[in-house]
């Protein structure tokens, strides 16, 4: 299937490992160009090699998005090289283990930053290109924001707020022909899953207790299907699906109640 996304300009959030690398090789190879941000410049560069080495087009842009001022600054950047921004995928940040009872104003508000504010900023400082371009967003989201998980505050509550923006974008985005989708991810195999797994006394074991209660083929999500779901989002072949919150996750949200009966 054709997505149409031949030569779109698309920002990718954390963009150049995880789940946000499988967003931008899926772009890519639908001929889009992924515009990776991240914090590390090593890594974009790295990312971007890549794409183009197997044919794609990709460039990258090194920002922290956790500094206010640096999602302005990026949009900026790609507007400047590019003229145009034809969609947004806002993915970056990161399960920070911020909880209640071991947590702080500090460290709750800078969970906050690093998981949702530059979603909000991203949005708004890309708004007017998006509007001439009548782009789309997809937000990438987490279980934990319906589920609970304890002992990540900040993580829960960010992923609460970006189910809310998408909603609310969507509804205040309609005049301008802009859709706004989210993605809810649970369970999905990412270098940095890995890593946590790797961290617990009996890895192989956590592994397997987890995967057995992902319903749909007993295994965990890959990260090239929270991709194609998105490259499906960002194009015209969804051209009526806005406000959504799509769960690529095995059924792991939605069918255990059921399944338990």
């Amino acid at each position: 299937m054709d997505l149409g996304l031949a030569e779109k300009i698309i920002l990718v959030t954390g963009g150049a490992k995880g789940i946000g690398r499988g967003i931008a090789d899926s772009l890519a190879s639908e001929g889009a160009i992924p515009v990776i941000v991240g914090r590390n410049e090593k890594d974009n560069e790295k990312a971007v090699a890549e794409i183009t080495g197997a044919g794609g087009k990709s460039d990258y842009v090194t920002a922290e998005l956790t500094a206010p001022q640096a999602p302005e600054q990026v949009v900026a950047a790609v507007l400047k090289k590019f003229g145009a921004i034809d969609g947004l995928v806002n993915n970056a940040g990161a399960n920070d283990g911020v909880g209640l009872e071991t947590g702080s104003y500090d460290t709750f508000m800078a969970s906050l930053h690093k998981n949702m504010i530059h979603y909000y900023l991203m949005a708004h400082h890309a708004l007017r290109a998006l509007k001439e371009s009548k782009g789309a967003i997809v937000n990438i989201s987490s279980k934990t924001a319906e589920t609970g998980q304890g002992q990540t505050s900040g993580y829960a509550a960010s992923n609460g707020g970006r189910n809310a923006l998408t909603r609310e974008w969507a509804v205040e985005l309609l005049p301008y022909g802009i859709r706004v989708n989210a993605v809810i991810v649970a369970e999905c195999w990412t270098p940095l899953y890995e890593r946590w797994i790797n961290s617990l006394p009996n890895p192989q074991e956590k592994r397997k207790e987890i995967e057995s209660n992902i319903p749909l083929g007993k295994r965990m999500t890959r990260p090239g299907e929270i991709a194609d779901m998105v490259a499906f989002l960002l194009s015209e072949r969804s051209a009526h699906t806005t406000g959504q919150l799509i769960h690529v996750d095995g059924g792991y949200v939605h069918l255990d109640r059921s399944l338990a009966r």
